[in-house]
């Protein structure tokens, strides 16, 4: 069907840019290489479509464009070029010419490329695309991983003995059943674990969520969560190192108060009041726990999740490259295991619906903490929070980080970000409103967040955005 004059202002009214639109204004031409890398980016995120000819920042408006005045060669060229055809159509809209490319999506299990280069966007650039991401692309269509079985040929009791099934079901806050075989016909039923003639099999799902001991079984016994607890701000001499047995489910509340004991307390004084807490709050160390539980990479081999306990600061990391950008961690999600993170929100393990994060972002602005800093390394992905900060210790990095954060946190709750609430957040009186307005300027220049310019040039009425808002 060809695209009309009223699909596109539908288009535009957009509130941004997203997975399946892109606007160039490109009033006379567009260079045929970024054109190329477009496609191949768009089609490797499930396709979408590219319009010339409207511009790119809002309000958005038709401009009309004079590239490719032979959309029929166009799109001969781009399948000669990228080898996958893309249809190209002009569109005669009252404001101007647009021209209009209908991106394919790439087909499961293949990912494109252009010059040997996988691309992706990311904000507003293009850019390859992780090794990570790849890896998931090319598994589409292998078996699950997590839906393989860990132990084969068990007797209903071996089941029983495995598994903590009497902590599952308080977890789904269900009654236990009164016989053996209506605890395996649920497990079956939720596919934790499958039957065979006479012999059952534990999926490593099952085992993974369940396990009473995680070195009953081999293949993942290297995925149970290490605690390890130093002495000072650094690694050089270790206090505790602790690998956590339990399952994920059955073992998650007794593992977020073993690291919660294991926490140093500060003493930090507040209106002449002096008084101790722990270095990080509760809160804080069960989503991120849970976080990095849900979205490791099982495929990594010889990895877990570290839970490391410093002095001054925890980190907890996480095997894989995160699917979603660092500076999205706030306001996006998805989940890279979606049944296994359904399976812990009925457990009341994670809530999945992106909140997790914010209530993180929430609790380091409530208690004074630094903003968490999100670290993606090589095949792994980390957080690092730290203790309790008065604002004058801060350094310009964290400063501009906390901005950033609390800009966003401000955006998803649908609330502005001023000068005013920035200086709640650091709790610094009104008479360190300069000094404010020049961590604003310094994260505006940082392309972190923007003026909203909704609200036009006014200083005292200024509130702010995410740089991708």
């Amino acid at each position: 069907m060809a695209t009309t004059p009223a699909q596109i202002d539908l288009w535009i009214q957009s509130r941004s840019e997203h997975q399946r639109l892109e606007f160039k204004e490109a009033k006379t031409q567009y260079d045929n290489t970024k054109l190329f890398k477009y496609c191949v980016a768009l089609a490797n995120e499930g396709g979408g479509i590219l319009l010339l000819g409207v511009t790119d920042k809002l309000p958005r408006r038709v401009v009309g464009s004079a590239a490719f005045n032979n959309v029929v060669e166009m799109a001969e060229k781009i399948f000669t070029m990228i080898g996958f055809r893309v249809d190209v159509e002009e569109v005669i809209h009252p404001d101007g010419r647009v021209v209009v490319f209908h991106i394919p999506s790439r087909p499961r299990g293949t990912a494109y490329h252009l010059d040997g280069a996988y691309l992706m966007r990311s904000g507003e650039e293009l850019v390859p695309m992780s090794e990570d991401r790849l890896r998931k692309i090319f598994a589409e269509g292998q078996p699950d991983w997590l839906e393989e079985p860990a132990r084969t040929g068990l007797t209903p009791q071996e089941v029983i003995d495995l598994l903590d099934t009497q902590n599952y079901f308080a977890l789904l806050q269900r009654p236990y059943p009164t016989t053996q075989n209506a605890v395996l016909d649920y497990l079956q039923a939720e596919r934790l674990i499958d039957k065979t003639d006479s012999t059952y099999s534990i999926r490593r799902m099952g085992a993974i969520l369940l396990a009473r001991r995680f070195t009953d079984f081999s293949d993942i016994s290297r995925k149970a969560v290490r605690v390890v607890v130093y002495q000072g701000n650094s690694k050089v001499a270790t206090k505790l190192d602790q690998t956590w047995e339990s399952g994920y489910a059955v073992g998650f509340q007794p593992l977020v108060a073993f690291v919660m004991s294991q926490l140093p307390q500060n003493e930090i004084v507040e209106e002449a009041i002096r008084r101790k807490v722990k270095l990080v709050p509760e809160i804080a160390i069960r989503e991120l726990v849970a976080n990095a539980i849900i979205h490791q990479d099982f495929k990594m081999t010889g990895a877990s999740v570290m839970i490391e306990v410093y002095t001054n600061r925890v980190e907890i990391s996480n095997p894989g490259e995160p699917i979603v950008p660092v500076e999205r961690f706030i306001d996006g999600y998805q989940s890279r295991n979606e049944r296994f993170a359904d399976l812990m929100r009925r457990m009341h393990i994670c809530e999945e619906k992106s909140s997790g994060i914010d209530q993180v972002i929430t609790a380091a602005e409530t208690f004074q903490l630094p903003a968490p800093d999100f670290v993606v390394g090589h095949r792994r992905t980390s957080v690092i929070i730290l203790g309790h900060k008065p604002f004058q210790e801060m350094d310009r990095e964290a400063r501009i980080r906390a901005c950033y954060q609390h800009c966003v946190l401000r955006y998803v709750m649908h609330e502005n970000m001023t000068n005013q609430s920035l200086r709640k957040r650091f709790r610094l009186p009104d008479s360190k409103s300069a000094i404010v307005s020049q961590i604003i300027t310094a994260a505006v220049e940082a392309v972190q967040i923007k003026a909203d310019e909704a609200v036009g040039s006014s200083k005292k009425l200024a509130h702010y955005l995410p740089h991708w808002a």
